[in-house]
């Protein structure tokens, strides 16, 4: 992978709404932002919390699957063609003196 500007654009926009709500929770739990009465308790941050890293679990999984793809393509792509013009090849000879 080769930069995040790789990932399709929904996954995208969803990291960026998952780090969102951590830095959102992060800073109602240190009184840095004071947030209306539903979403201002303790509680209320530790969903956000949930739930940013829910959002954030696609593009982890996204990017897991290119570099498996990357590092392993036998196990991810299937069996690769096999080229039928080695197989009509002569075999060179045991005992050829031409090396």
């Amino acid at each position: 992978m080769r930069s995040l500007g790789a990932l399709p654009k929904p996954v995208l926009v969803l990291e960026v709404i998952g780090i969102a709500f951590l830095l959102l929770s992060y800073l109602s739990l240190n009184g840095y932002v004071t947030l209306p009465a539903p979403v201002g308790s303790a509680t209320a941050a530790i969903v956000m919390v949930f739930l940013g890293i829910a959002l954030m679990l696609p593009a982890a999984a996204f990017m897991v699957w290119a570099m498996a793809q990357n590092v392993a393509p036998l196990l991810t792509k299937g069996q690769p063609p096999v080229d039928k013009s080695l197989t009509n090849k002569p075999k060179d000879k045991r005992d050829d003196a031409d090396h």
